[in-house]
């Protein structure tokens, strides 16, 4: 039986959804790895719209499911439906959305929350001892949720983030591109990918890690 691996998306572009790279590259990882992959997404209002030609904000309003659909070519659900006992992992691309749609932490840092039906589905895959990974800006959100686990986590080497991770209870680690950490208490796997770069290239490498690393925490027969 097929390892069905939840990706859970935030929109579409990086400065205020899912990074398109990290997101693909995390399909294209998990495709290759003969996983069954489950597109989601919050059905809420962006945090706000930006323009990704200027980097303004407009006045434009956007919904995440909606706009992670142009990544998932229409084959995607509201994370509200899913359910822990119907996945075997879990992945969060990064991408700023991470941090703004899936939870506030790039505006409020270490008071950050996580939108409720992300952190029921975080939570409830931890507590069920599945694996989750978590891409670039995402480990963030991840500690947030799991704050009171005390979560190892890395988004590279970025202090400003890194101590807000901390002071959320999470444990930061210091990590190049082409690396990942794997929290083997919670079963957690991180990698920075573009909070450092520079290329996708680069990101390339430490985002197949993770995927790797993923598959193979899943028991073999998957959906356990």
């Amino acid at each position: 039986m097929s390892k069905k691996v939840g990706v859970l998306l935030s929109g579409c572009g990086v400065f205020d959804g899912a990074e398109i790279h990290e997101s693909v590259l995390t399909l294209l990882f998990l495709d290759r790895a003969g996983a069954e992959v489950v597109c989601m997404a919050p059905n809420v209002d962006q945090a706000h719209v930006i323009n990704h030609l200027t980097h303004q904000e407009t006045t434009e309003k956007r919904n995440v499911l909606v706009e992670s659909a142009r990544i998932a070519r229409g084959n995607i659900q509201d994370v509200a439906q899913a359910n822990a006992s119907e996945l075997d992992a879990l992945i969060l691309p990064g991408g700023f959305g991470a941090a703004k749609n899936l939870s506030d932490f790039a505006f409020k840092g270490p008071e950050a929350t996580v939108q409720a039906d992300v952190e029921r589905l975080i939570r409830d895959m931890a507590a069920a001892g599945k694996p989750i990974g978590a891409v670039c800006i995402a480990p963030a959100t991840l500690a947030r949720a799991l704050y009171d686990k005390k979560p190892e986590v890395t988004i590279g080497n970025d202090t400003g983030t890194a101590a807000g991770i901390d002071r959320m209870g999470g444990h930061h680690k210091v990590c190049t591109v082409d690396m990942i950490h794997v929290d083997t208490s919670n079963r957690l796997v991180t990698t920075p990918a573009y909070m450092l770069g520079p290329g996708i290239k680069d990101v390339a490498v430490g985002i197949e890690k993770l995927v790797n690393q993923i598959m193979a925490m899943i028991p073999g027969d998957g959906n356990g």
